[in-house]
């Protein structure tokens, strides 16, 4: 069985939930308290063991770059300025090997993950949407728990998470049959938004992968679906006919902060975390909300 050594975060789309600000910033460069959302997601694939990522980037997402590269001038003026410890957290992004490709247009995110398909050379490879942050506080990363199923079944796993049943209706659903793991499916099927009535399992998928490289013979051959674009969740429903795929529900408090709701939420509840913030934002919050 490979070992897992590289990640893939797909981060082209236009972000036109939270429009005008992502007019000319990314939205994964939208900060949590004060670090860019993305980077939440490279530090969890960091902890994750693996070192090689790659962001699949579009238009207007020069930002994304920039955060991950050197800052002579910065650098320079905090060391200068005597603030060695933003210092070193400065150089610690800069740091981080990561890669990066364009998909120059924007044709859904099972194309997004044919756009590196010569940078993962027909090895198996994690994936984590750019808007899709997880805390498990001292627990080990949703991405780790990921791939320690692929360690053990040696299949694709699609991360999941329990939802209620009047919640199925907004996630795509897990059809699948029971292992010895209760917190591990066989996918036979994925149904997009099922009703309370249609669902066949609570398992919602949520936004991280770890996939083998058969994928991309069938992302080739994968026709544009629903928005005209080709779909990842419809190659995967082709490799589960075919193979075994599996279906984790993972540990940790996933925040969409792909939309507004989710991203407020994840703002709110990393600040309160925060040793240097928490307590006098929690006195804060307490106050301001008996005025509304």
């Amino acid at each position: 069985m490979q070992k897992i050594r590289k990640a893939v975060i797909p981060a082209a789309g236009f972000g036109t939930r939270f429009l005008p600000a992502t007019k000319a910033m990314p939205k994964e460069m939208l900060p949590i308290v004060d670090k860019p959302t993305i980077q939440y997601i490279v530090e969890e694939i960091l902890a994750s063991g693996i070192d090689e990522i790659i962001i699949v980037s579009g238009h207007a997402k020069r930002a994304i770059e920039d955060h991950f590269d050197s800052s002579p001038e910065l650098e320079q003026h905090l060391y200068e300025s005597g603030k060695m410890e933003m210092l070193r957290e400065i150089r610690k992004i800069a740091d981080i090997k990561v890669f990066y490709v364009r998909q120059k247009h924007m044709n859904g995110l099972g194309d997004a993950i044919n756009c590196v398909r010569d940078f993962i050379d027909e090895e198996p490879f994690g994936v984590i949407l750019g808007d899709d942050v997880v805390y498990t506080g001292n627990g080990e990363p949703a991405l780790r728990q990921l791939m320690d199923q692929y360690e053990k079944t040696g299949g694709t796993v699609i991360g999941c998470q329990t939802v209620r049943p009047e919640q199925v209706s907004s996630y795509g659903i897990i059809d699948g049959s029971k292992t010895d793991d209760p917190n591990l499916l066989r996918v036979a099927d994925m149904i997009e938004k099922p009703s309370i009535e249609e669902a066949p399992s609570n398992f919602a998928a949520l936004g991280r992968y770890v996939i083998t490289p058969d994928v991309f013979d069938i992302l080739d051959q994968t026709k544009p679906g629903k928005g005209g674009e080709i779909q990842l969740t419809d190659a995967l429903r082709v490799m589960a006919k075919n193979e075994a795929v599996y279906a984790y529900n993972f540990n940790g408090k996933r925040y969409d902060t792909g939309n507004k709701l989710g991203f407020l939420k994840a703002t709110v509840e990393f600040a309160l975390r925060r040793e240097d913030l928490g307590a006098d934002f929690k006195a804060y919050l307490k106050d301001v909300v008996s005025k509304f």
